[in-house]
């Protein structure tokens, strides 16, 4: 009787623990559903935008003296709803509904840029070792415990009752108001209810304008419960809170909010009685450290993938969608043969050109710069395969270029293997963790291929990393994961020429095949299941068979590519290199510049690396001005314009969803063909423009 009466006592203290954390995933998975249900994106952004409500609270309140009244008015319900109409009116506005794809990269881009962008308009420094103020005076500090069990701060109460009182707002405003109706008739199709007389341009502002309000007030009640203040926090806590929206499948608000307390509560209970049974259990000792950061991506991975209603779920297509023009061909098959000879010699030109400098007059810093975007150009290469030939959206490609990294760690460590061996080997696993992967994943829509990989990247993040036999333990976090350059022949690699030579050849290698798969049957597969699914399958074409394919075409591409990258810098370098949020940026910057094409990958290797060094540190200017003495005194400007930049570069994909640089030789190719007609129309006729039997006047 006394062992079961505590059982009971430690399970409802437990329950009662993980209610104000599993309030806040609610509340989070909230404000996901509505931003879901009222515009149909999967708004990744909305970490970013609690975050800037949680930072402009804490500035206000402690760098500006405001009390936390007009603190909490100006970040939620000012800037917060501001944002919302802004990122509506200038982007989400000009998106047709069913383009899944446009809306998911430009939510990725904006988690990215928002963060930075205040940070440099407010002059905010994200804060460390201080946990900032809650709503109410002393929240963390006042406590109450009416049954005994465990004491809820004001902080957690007043999270808790915000969050229940939303979602029942949220539904009443969704069942009993006529705006509500018009907010998911929108969704569904903006000209068609616009047919029926409603401003849908209206009900999609006041829709984000409401969607932010709680992004805003979540973050703002999210922030006493972190000792930092940064935008990773406000991200991490939000691929945690997708679990919990995708229990209420995106749609249903009060799902979404038992689903966040549901998550809190078996996070608890876990944490009350593992230690227990491990104390009886040595064995399960290593399990004990890593279950509990993995239960909510363990759980969002299982509902994504063997949720059957999950699983039959199709994504919101707008039933006039067939009235939008097609998207237009590539440049590279319009342009005129003589434009298409000049083009080939420019860029021979130019890259022998670059190649002699680098080769001539590069320092250390500058070879290293340039071999890594070169590398980066051989890991972007797998988001085109992906995404750009088989229209899928992978958020693990950093966890599948950390296993290559990883692979060449431990063979070179353990059994003294050959990195260049290794590399390979590092590629073929990466494939093999991508296929099987994608086994799960491929009858899903892409919204949910999404938070399926990006469960899986967080899983690997927050687990599989920590382990031994991958990350290399406890020894690896304190030492590093060093990876040694080979030495092929003659050749030592330890040279960083001689290496930058390897970089190219595993790029144009790597180029090559990727050109050859766009053009054989893979590419032609996969363009077929792009343009109609039912067709492809109606003439014997296999939607699983060619998409596991290009999976595992790009984990190796991706694997190779982080092999090499840790070679070059002699060590993994998870954190900095291949972290999720990595992985995001570098989606945004391929689909941005062209997803379709190898130029893009190669563009966006060489913006990643070199934009920094030669645009934000001055250097162009130097260049131009032939002195870096020269350079003005507002350089260099702060690496966070980067982020800004390439996260708003989302603007433009949303009308050039080809990418910046397929629109920019469409464009060039344009003016080229307007010079060439206005030098035809002015030459003088000849004997060949005359028409037989006729004779030249």
């Amino acid at each position: 009787m006394v062992l079961a009466a505590s059982f009971v006592e430690d399970l409802v203290r437990g329950t009662l623990q993980g209610l104000p954390p599993g309030a806040v995933y609610g509340l989070i998975a909230i404000g996901f559903v509505l931003a879901y249900k009222t515009s149909g994106v999967f708004n990744l952004a909305f970490g970013a935008q609690a975050y800037v409500s949680a930072a402009l609270y804490f500035q206000a309140r402690n760098e500006w003296g405001w009390s936390n009244l007009a603190a909490f008015v100006l970040a939620v319900v000012v800037v917060a709803p501001a944002i919302g109409l802004v990122l509506e009116r200038l982007i989400f506005r000009h998106l047709p509904p069913g383009s899944s794809l446009a809306k998911l990269v430009i939510a990725i881009g904006l988690s990215v840029a928002l963060p930075n962008l205040f940070e440099l308009i407010v002059g905010f420094e994200p804060v460390a070792g201080r946990t900032p103020e809650g709503l109410l005076p002393n929240g963390a500090g006042v406590f109450y415990d009416p049954l005994g069990l465990y004491s809820f701060s004001r902080d957690e109460l007043t999270a808790l009752v915000v969050a229940v009182l939303g979602a029942a707002a949220l539904a009443a405003l969704f069942r009993f108001t006529a705006i509500g109706l018009q907010m998911r008739a929108v969704v569904e199709s903006p000209r068609m209810t616009e047919l029926n007389g409603i401003r849908a341009d209206r009900v999609s502002a006041f829709s984000w304008a409401l969607s932010s309000f709680f992004a805003g007030l979540a973050g703002v009640l999210i922030a006493p419960r972190f000792n930092t203040l940064s935008a990773p926090d406000f991200f991490n806590l939000v691929v945690v809170a997708i679990a919990a929206a995708a229990i209420g499948k995106l749609v249903s608000l009060p799902r979404a909010l038992a689903g966040g307390l549901g998550l809190g509560v078996a996070i608890a209970i876990i944490d009350t009685f593992l230690p227990r049974i491990v104390e009886r259990q040595q064995w399960l000792e290593p399990i004990q450290e890593n279950v509990t950061p993995a239960v909510p991506f363990i759980v969002l991975f299982a509902l994504v993938t063997l949720w059957p209603e999950l699983r039959s779920s199709k994504e919101q297509t707008d039933p006039l969608a067939g009235v939008d023009p097609p998207p237009p061909t590539p440049a590279a098959l319009t342009r005129s043969p003589w434009l298409t000879r000049i083009t080939i010699v420019f860029a021979v030109c130019f890259f022998l050109v670059a190649g002699l400098v680098v080769f001539l007059r590069a320092d250390a810093s500058w070879l290293f710069v340039v071999t890594q975007a070169v590398i980066l150009s051989t890991i972007y290469l797998s988001i085109t395969v992906l995404t750009g030939f088989a229209g899928q959206i992978s958020l693990c490609q950093g966890a599948f270029a950390a296993i290559g990294g990883f692979t060449v760690f431990q063979l070179a460590d353990r059994f003294g293997m050959s990195v260049l061996v290794g590399a390979v080997v590092g590629a073929c696993i990466a494939a093999a963790v991508s296929a099987l992967l994608a086994l799960p994943l491929v009858r899903l829509g892409r919204v949910w291929v999404a938070i399926a990989t990006l469960a899986f990247a967080a899983f690997f993040d927050a687990v599989v990393v920590k382990l031994p036999f991958v990350g290399g333990g406890g020894t690896s976090l304190l030492q590093g994961t060093r990876v040694p350059r080979p030495v092929i022949g003659p050749w030592d690699l330890a040279d960083d020429k001689a290496f930058l030579v390897l970089a190219v050849l595993v790029f144009a290698v790597a180029a090559y095949v990727v050109s050859a798969v766009k053009t054989g049957t893979v590419g032609r597969t996969l363009a077929a299941l792009r343009g109609s699914e039912v067709a492809s399958r109606s003439i014997g074409i296999s939607p699983t068979r060619a998409r596991v394919t290009a999976f595992a075409i790009s984990g190796f591409l991706a694997g190779l590519g982080g092999a090499m990258l840790s070679i070059q810098q002699k060590n993994v370098n998870y954190a900095s290199n291949f972290a999720p949020f990595a992985a995001l940026f570098w989606l945004v910057l391929v689909v941005s510049l062209g997803a379709r094409t190898v130029e893009g990958a190669a563009y966006a290797g060489a913006s990643f690396s070199l934009m920094d060094r030669i645009i934000f540190q001055g250097t162009f200017i130097g260049w131009i001005l032939r002195s870096e003495d020269r350079i003005p005194g507002v350089f260099p400007l702060s690496p966070k314009w980067r982020f800004v930049l390439f996260g708003l570069t989302t603007i433009a994909f949303a009308k050039h969803p080809e990418g910046l640089v397929e629109n920019g030789k469409r464009n060039a190719h344009v003016r080229m063909a307007k010079l060439s007609a206005r030098r035809d129309a002015h030459r003088e006729p000849s004997a060949d423009d005359a028409v037989p039997g006729e004779a030249v006047a």
